[in-house]
């Protein structure tokens, strides 16, 4: 078996439809298989697999494990030779993986390799990254200092858009929205982090890859659709609140230095989620007021 495709399903039923027809459809030159773990969905996806594709190994899982945790029960039953981690808001239009498994077989020192990402109207989507430092806060993708002077030296850096990502090049951390891993790799670091349950397990695998002496390279010779945002869309709040959980476990296994600057960190993470969670919730508390409004308007008009 050459590849082991694991994705892990929460209430995507329809994305991951479209991903699986597209992963049949288009890949070859590959013995392979399909792994979905499906994280106790109540919207069918599970038996939309089996009535649609019962030729994907299935598990389901009797509660929402998280994303690490379930990737690692996928890991558990692969038989390939290289894992590919895939989110099931992905696509693939073209032979992708071949070229993947062809490049990290002949390139042995490489753990992790991922392809470019594109999003829905097929602009580039950054998938590669430099490691968070203290300063990563201030100049992440969504912070408002990068929204507002997006040119800016720190958020470049972090982001890469001082790069032109038409190059393989080895990076420091990848999106595992696609990440393909050696075997070798697994075997000498372990599996993912099951303290983090939602995001940033894939920043965390790559750093223990450096560490232990392998590569992370970014592979832009494919290309995968990645339909951003949408596995996550089920339980935002929670999203939000697992995310910035994930912030802190990596910041305390791998950036922790000293009690004051600890707590500073943790009280801004904690601020960014608060941050968060209110613009979320505000923005849905005006939607519902506006659907409230054009239904009593309606009424009003019949009448």
């Amino acid at each position: 078996m050459d590849l082991s495709i694991v994705i892990v399903s929460y209430n995507a039923r329809d994305y991951l439809r479209a991903c699986l027809a597209s992963i049949y459809q288009h890949t070859a030159d590959l013995a392979y298989e399909v792994i979905v773990v499906d994280n106790d969905s109540w919207d069918g996806s599970a038996e939309m697999v089996k009535g649609e594709f019962p030729q994907a190994a299935l598990i389901r899982s009797p509660g929402n494990l998280g994303f690490a945790a379930a990737c690692n029960r996928g890991i558990a039953q692969a038989q390939g030779e290289f894992l590919l981690l895939l989110n099931p808001d992905t696509e693939i239009a073209d032979n992708a993986f071949a070229p993947l498994v062809t490049y990290a077989r002949h390139h042995p020192r490489v753990g992790v390799l991922g392809p470019k990402l594109l999003n829905s109207d097929g602009s580039l989507q950054l998938s590669c990254r430099r490691f968070p430092s203290h300063l990563t806060g201030l100049f992440n993708r969504q912070a408002l200092l990068t929204r507002l002077f997006p040119r800016n030296p720190f958020s470049s850096r972090y982001l890469m858009t001082d790069w032109d990502h038409d190059s393989v090049a080895e990076v420091d951390w990848l999106s595992g929205a696609c990440m393909l891993i050696s075997r070798r790799l697994v075997d000498d670091v372990g599996l993912l982090d099951e303290a983090f349950f939602f995001a940033i397990e894939d920043v965390d695998f790559c750093y223990r890859a450096h560490q232990a002496g392998y590569q992370v390279v970014y592979f832009p010779q494919v290309a995968v659709t990645h339909h951003i945002g949408k596995s996550s869309q089920t339980l935002p709040n929670r999203s939000i609140l697992q995310w910035h959980r994930g912030m802190w476990r990596y910041y305390r296994k791998h950036m922790r230095r000293n009690p004051l600057v600890d707590g500073l960190t943790l009280v801004g993470i904690g601020a960014r989620c608060g941050y968060q969670l209110a613009v979320q919730n505000g923005r849905r508390l005006l939607a519902g007021t506006r659907r409230s409004r054009r239904r009593r308007a309606a009424r009003g008009g019949s009448g």
